[in-house]
């Protein structure tokens, strides 16, 4: 398990633990994390588990996929920040990852 905290507009935070090897937006949906809803199930065909992965943590998340890409083009409020957590594989290279909701 790593640890992962979800911030929100309103300056509130949620920290889950994570399993390794799930993707992000499950471990999100299972730990109710508002604003998260995957409704596509995790093949990058909705923007409901769209955040924003702080810059620190970039790197460690890895490059969006070509469908990630093709997604978040037809979305609202994407930035270089911007990342479907459906398509972030928890690892332990991410224990202390921070994001921001964009849907909350």
């Amino acid at each position: 398990m790593v640890n992962v905290t979800f911030g929100f507009h309103d300056g509130t935070e949620q920290k889950i633990d994570a399993e390794v090897g799930w993707k992000l937006m499950e471990c999100a949906v299972n730990e109710s994390v508002p604003g998260i809803y995957g409704d596509c199930g995790g093949e990058a065909q909705c923007a409901t588990c769209h955040v924003y992965v702080r810059p620190e943590w970039q790197q460690a998340t890895g490059e969006r996929t070509p469908a990630e890409e093709a997604m978040l083009k037809a979305t609202y409020g994407v930035t270089e920040q911007s990342r479907l957590c459906c398509q972030i594989v928890v690892s332990d290279e991410i224990d202390g990852l921070v994001v921001d909701v964009v849907n909350d």
